[in-house]
């Protein structure tokens, strides 16, 4: 596929692109709307044109990252099989997500801790929260079929959904410190086929039941 000109993309893309980078660096109160202006090349008028508020475009970067995660993980789980597979299928996909936009998961976990700079009547702040729970309703449906067919221990559904934010997003949040600790880029492409392996390793050692044979079963990949 051909990668789009800086002209093809919209103004609106734009704004979100060179905001979602400098709210994941630095979040909400460290980035002025001046500054994601001359970012883009566009006038203060022009971006508040698009954007009325710092807040407003806040939660529509925030609301574009979850909207991707929830259309790429329903394609996955759509797929259908076993919960182990869809499980798996969940975690390759938003894996491969995270590491091709390194910005996403920095800006994900920032935004968790900064609800608070919104009001909550911002309707992309109200899409994004809507997303969201579509994201976590469609994992716990997941962990819910699994325990009911026996393939899942019996556990905290939100416990286990609190696990898995940790050691995916997380992973890719953490930056220099993540590089520190495996001893090269987290966003290498061997590093990142190593997380997806590592991760499901620790599902199937964690929280699926019979992990040996689950292990045997799939090859142990």
């Amino acid at each position: 596929m051909v990668k789009s000109s800086l002209a093809e993309i919209s103004p609106r893309n734009r704004i979100l692109d060179a905001a979602e980078e400098l709210f994941a660096r630095r979040g909400f109160a460290g980035v002025g709307m001046s500054e994601i202006a001359e970012t883009v090349g566009l006038s203060k008028s022009s971006l508040f044109h698009h954007f009325h508020t710092k807040a407003q475009l806040y939660a529509a970067t925030v609301d574009r990252i979850l909207g991707e995660v929830d259309s790429t993980l329903t394609r996955s789980l759509a797929q259908g099989g076993s919960a182990a597979q869809r499980l798996d299928r969940w975690v390759d996909s938003l894996i491969y997500l995270l590491a091709t936009t390194p910005a996403h998961s920095r800006l994900l976990l920032r935004s968790l801790f900064e609800d608070d700079e919104l009001s909550g009547d911002i309707p992309e702040q109200q899409q994004a929260d809507r997303a969201l729970r579509r994201i976590l309703q469609q994992v716990s449906n997941v962990l819910r079929d699994g325990m009911a067919q026996g393939e899942i221990r019996a556990a905290s559904i939100p416990h286990t959904l609190q696990s898995l934010i940790g050691i995916v997003v997380f992973h890719f949040a953490s930056g220099e410190f993540g590089d520190d600790v495996i001893g090269g880029s987290i966003f290498a492409a061997k590093e990142v086929e190593r997380r997806k392996r590592e991760v499901k390793a620790t599902l199937r050692h964690g929280i699926f039941a019979g992990a040996a044979q689950h292990t045997q079963t799939t090859g142990g990949q």
